[in-house]
């Protein structure tokens, strides 16, 4: 997969909206922050248009006729407008916030999974699943009496599609797979799986957690069902995410959380559910979130979403090649040119926990852990790895400065 051809980004204007990134940490070390994976940067334009709200409308929506209420139902309302735009929906009935990927990935199988599922059906899975997804499909499979088939992972760390196509047959319901994974860097062939689940009757979930933030995604493109990600990964906010889903599912199931503002009409006999997107939005919603996610695809979209892949794949490819360079290095997952914008890896006799602390030491900040792949790594055979991830405000310099740690590592270790 060649980068894209873009013009290189202007690294250090984009890193000015990041004060963060200028700080020192541990004993007066530059910030080298490589843990974009887990959550990334938020760039002064979202936290002004953040706490502008709070300063300037706070008010709950929906529920008042005074002007706060007003302003805060309509800028609440053109935040599903602006990220149905973002991912390629078709409109604001398509797109419900909620706290994160794995709250979306939970709304699906509770609204849809436990309606639908049943002895004789088969929820299909890869072998590269973040536990958001992993255990709770395997946890409704238990309640339901669905079985759970996952996809291999060759030694490559591609999905094994060939493997796919004998999965998703006719007995198969739901197919949810990563978009790119979290460890590996694969990035899977959405829409091959979409045709896949499709020609057996099946629905497909998209994990997106780990690609929205990173390369263009049009959800219509793609054709999936149900897609998923969050707004920390994507220079938003926390405690926001977002569940697209085709509006003819949305309409077809019943909703996950009951209270208000999700309702239209309540009698003692009976209650009627609100439109879409409201009836699956219960109580007061994520007001500020979803006003400050949507000024993060606005800052997504100015730097251009083709630049930001573009730029990613250089300084992944460096990162490979330059850690690739020794022999006591063992990187996970495809070739340099083939991947997302991570790479797992480990260093002989040193263990992942030990290597993410002298490396933060260093003031490089990386993840350490299983990254919620458990079964993942049980496959590589290994307990744990090290995960080094990059985005847009990142530069060479700061993966220069990662593998120049890694010799403190080393001399400790001996």
């Amino acid at each position: 997969m060649e980068a894209t051809e873009q013009e290189p980004l202007d690294v250090e204007s984009i890193r000015a909206d990041f004060p963060i990134l200028d700080r020192e940490v541990g004993d007066g070390a530059p910030l080298v922050y490589l843990d974009n994976a887990a959550t990334t940067q938020t760039p002064e334009q979202v936290i002004d248009v953040f706490s502008e709200y709070y300063r300037g409308y706070n008010a709950n929506v929906h529920r008042g006729i005074h002007q706060l209420s007003q302003e805060a139902s309509i800028a609440y309302e053109e935040a599903h407008d602006r990220l149905a735009e973002f991912i390629g929906a078709d409109g604001r009935e398509e797109v419900v916030f909620t706290k994160n990927t794995t709250e979306s990935i939970n709304l699906v199988a509770y609204a849809w999974g436990l309606n639908e599922l049943g002895e004789g059906d088969a929820v299909v899975l890869s072998e590269m699943e973040h536990h958001s997804s992993f255990v709770t499909w395997q946890q409704i499979a238990e309640r339901t009496g669905a079985e759970v088939r996952y996809i291999r992972v060759d030694d490559d760390g591609y999905l094994d599609m060939d493997h796919a196509a004998e999965l998703i047959d006719e007995d198969a319901a739901m197919v949810s797979v990563v978009h790119a994974s979290n460890v590996l860097g694969t990035v899977t062939p959405m829409r091959e799986l979409a045709d896949l689940a499709h020609d057996n009757d099946a629905l497909i979930l998209g994990d997106g957690a780990q690609s929205v933030p990173n390369r263009p995604v049009d959800v219509t493109d793609l054709d999936v069902d149900f897609y998923v990600f969050s707004g920390h990964k994507m220079a938003g906010p926390t405690g926001i995410g977002c569940l697209y889903g085709k509006q003819e599912v949305l309409e077809d199931m019943e909703p996950f959380l009951y209270g208000g503002d999700m309702i239209r009409r309540v009698t003692f006999e009976e209650t009627t559910w609100n439109d879409l997107p409201w009836k699956y939005e219960a109580g007061t919603p994520l007001i500020a979130q979803g006003i400050g996610l949507a000024a993060a695809a606005d800052y997504l979209d100015d730097v251009g979403m083709d630049a930001i892949q573009a730029h990613e794949e250089r300084l992944t490819e460096y990162a490979y090649e330059r850690l690739d360079e020794f022999d006591d290095v063992e990187i996970y997952g495809p070739p340099a040119d083939d991947r997302g914008a991570v790479v797992a890896f480990n260093v002989d006799g040193i263990h992942a926990h030990d290597l993410a602390s002298i490396l933060n030491d260093h003031g490089v900040a990386i993840r350490a852990g299983d990254h919620c792949t458990q079964p993942l790594h049980q496959k590589l055979d290994i307990a744990a790895s090290v995960r080094a991830s990059f985005y847009f405000y990142n530069t060479m310099a700061e993966v220069d400065a990662l593998v120049d740690s890694l010799d403190a590592a080393r001399d400790i270790f001996g």
